[in-house]
């Protein structure tokens, strides 16, 4: 195993070094990939970084080291344990059967899965309200940092990448911690039609969450993707806030939330991805690649002096078989228009 990027002792010493200085001060750190060479189309790597596991420390922002011409798309997951202890792996968890013999092919992370950041399409840094941050290390479920990139195309021979992020981080413990809810839809989209795909699910955690910032993902057929939270009143009438709505081929950014207010224990998560696929004679199934789909709708948020979420995926199986108004669905007043409309 190659010791020039994660689990060997001249890391660990790194990242000593890094932390040595004043705990409140936020400093930077590098989580590139080592030089990869993409040897195929529709290929997801992964790299990891081990957390010294004495310390905690709070990440407080994302810097992409990154462009949408070499990578499709880039996720930031937090483990207990990760998919292996290679320098680099095959992470693509849907991806083709044909694979490189000289790369493991394991998941991002094989216990303790958490997605802590998402880019694409050229989205810019992310710095996180005052006093927020991502706690990892001790006390936490988070032991390792794994960045995953999707490449979408073969690079030339002898050309490689270091694309990734640079962690902005602090040892000052920080009074709000932060969390991200991934709402997701499974499915297939019907040639020539357009499509709704949809997910909700129930806050059944005794927390309070505090949302500050979304983020959309599709792939080409997206045209509008919305996510609301939904309380209930006494007479059983849902009032659907909307949390975040926006064309997902703009950048995929994380952006502030249309509505601050928390979120309870008892109340939902719901988002809609619409997708237009009327110029499409063929059948477009939720997939890894160019030539599929997917429907996502981050929620970032905090809790004040409490932990996150265990909730950390929202999913539904999605078109044809789910829909918010299917019969028996405990759902009503469903904005659909508003839903799937960027007025």
């Amino acid at each position: 195993m190659s010791c020039t990027h994660m689990l060997c002792l001249p890391v660990v010493v790194l990242f000593l070094f890094i932390f040595h200085l004043t705990c409140c001060e936020v400093k930077k750190f590098p989580l590139l990939m080592p030089n990869v060479y993409p040897n195929r189309d529709e290929l997801y790597l992964c790299t990891p970084v081990r957390v010294v596991d004495d310390k905690s420390f709070y990440i407080v922002g994302f810097e992409p080291n990154a462009t949408m011409n070499v990578a499709h798309h880039m996720l930031l997951f937090g483990c207990t344990t990760p998919g292996t202890t290679d320098e680099y792996w095959d992470c693509g968890e849907m991806a083709v059967a044909e694979t490189d013999s000289n790369l493991k092919k394991a998941s991002p992370c094989a216990e303790g899965s958490h997605v802590l950041y998402a880019w694409a399409r050229n989205a810019k840094t992310l710095e996180l309200p005052e006093d927020v941050g991502f706690q990892v290390g001790m006390g936490t479920a988070i032991q390792y940092i794994v960045l995953q990139i999707h490449y979408s195309k073969k690079f030339p021979d002898k050309v490689t990448d270091n694309s990734g992020l640079f962690l902005m981080y602090t040892e000052e413990r920080q009074n709000k911690l932060a969390g991200v809810v991934l709402l997701g839809v499974g499915g297939s989209i019907p040639p020539r039609s357009v499509t709704y795909m949809e997910t909700e699910c129930l806050i059944d955690e005794p927390k309070t969450i505090y949302p500050f910032a979304y983020r959309t993902h599709t792939h080409s057929l997206g045209r509008v993707v919305s996510g609301y939270s939904i309380s209930r009143d006494i007479y059983g009438k849902d009032h659907w806030k909307l949390l975040g709505k926006r064309d997902p081929l703009t950048a995929q950014m994380f952006y502030p939330v249309f509505d601050t207010n928390p979120i309870k224990y008892g109340d939902r998560l719901a988002a809609r991805c619409t997708m237009d696929s009327r110029e499409r004679n063929r059948v477009t199934q939720v997939g890894p690649t160019n030539n599929d789909e997917m429907c996502n709708f981050y929620l970032m948020y905090y809790v004040e002096n409490d932990t996150p979420l265990e909730m950390k995926y929202c999913t539904t199986e999605g078109p044809p078989y789910y829909h918010w108004n299917n019969e028996g669905n405990d759902l009503n007043s469903i904005p659909d228009r508003e839903a799937s409309s960027l007025d």
